[in-house]
């Protein structure tokens, strides 16, 4: 049994949530590779399955990443398959989520090259901050807050001037809620919720990744919580034809509060999340029980 954690070159020396997810499958008689993604020598073809882990470097190099996910998914069995990571990594998903019934933030969405009059798209609405993302990103990168002020509007023209030259953005009203309760996750193996987790940003900031210096602990979501949580993986597979009684491997559903405290969907992760072992002590076991039954590998 050989196993490959499909990485990057320059993971953060810091990273190590995953350590007991590599102890478990150690446990197992597990062989444990970490190739990189986009490393021209590996032979994908020598691993039983790869799974993707911490391959946190693809955002500029997107079609690359999932050139590479559909061959390397030619060689050996890929989690998540390739389908996935083509419509996830593109945050255009978030569109399609929101036809299948799901809630997002609103949004509007300019394409790469297009040009865009922020003022006059602001004064039709009631916002009183705005929020810029990149269409494909990851880690609060290229993200902007601003004020819906002329300074703040003029701030966010030059932003998205300059960041649409290259790649497509995505504006929403900036939901300020993030700055106190956080953002909550579910983490799913195998269609079920494992545990649930709250990250608050730093005081002041937005960006709920510990890259930033945001805390992270577990919580217990509550029914209505775990209910939105299972109806937006639910939709993933609605959109991508996947049979419902077929789950993915792994999946973490974001959550953030709006103004009026009604849940929103802020993505939907399916391809190289954050797993937050650390605040779960059976995850590991979870998520190596699932890729076993997947395998049919012996477990023990």
């Amino acid at each position: 049994m050989h196993l490959a954690l499909a990485t990057c070159t320059n993971v953060p020396h810091w990273e190590s949530d995953d350590k007991p997810f590599h102890q478990e499958l150690a446990s197992r008689g597990i062989q444990v590779t970490r190739p990189p993604w986009d490393d021209p020598d590996v032979d994908w073809a020598e691993f039983d399955a790869c799974l993707i882990r911490t391959t946190w470097d693809y955002m500029d190099k997107q079609d690359d990443y999932v050139a590479w996910a559909r061959h390397a998914a030619g060689k050996t069995q890929f989690f998540n398959p390739p389908q996935v990571i083509a419509w996830n990594t593109d945050k255009r998903y978030l569109r399609d989520l929101e036809n299948a019934g799901v809630p997002i933030a609103p949004s509007l969405w300019f394409e790469q090259g297009d040009k865009v009059d922020l003022a006059a798209l602001l004064a039709e609405q009631p916002w009183e901050r705005g929020f810029l993302k990149p269409v494909i990103g990851a880690t609060a990168r290229e993200t902007l807050r601003f004020a819906t002020d002329p300074e703040g509007i003029a701030q966010a023209q030059a932003h998205l001037d300059r960041v649409l030259a290259t790649e497509a953005m995505i504006l929403q009203p900036y939901l300020a809620r993030v700055e106190t309760q956080g953002e909550i996750s579910a983490i799913f193996f195998d269609g079920k919720i494992s545990h649930t987790v709250r990250k608050v940003p730093v005081p002041g900031d937005y960006r709920v990744q510990d890259d930033f210096g945001a805390d992270d602990f577990p919580i217990q979501f509550t029914e209505a919580q775990q209910q939105l949580a299972h109806r937006v993986v639910a939709g993933a597979h609605t959109v991508l034809g996947i049979p419902q009684d077929k789950p993915l491997l792994y999946a973490r559903v974001d959550l953030l509060e709006d103004d009026d405290g009604e849940l929103v969907v802020t993505e939907l992760e399916l391809v190289e999340p954050s797993l937050f072992f650390r605040h779960a002590p059976e995850a590991a076991r979870r998520l190596t029980d699932a890729l076993c039954r997947r395998m049919g590998w012996e477990q023990s």
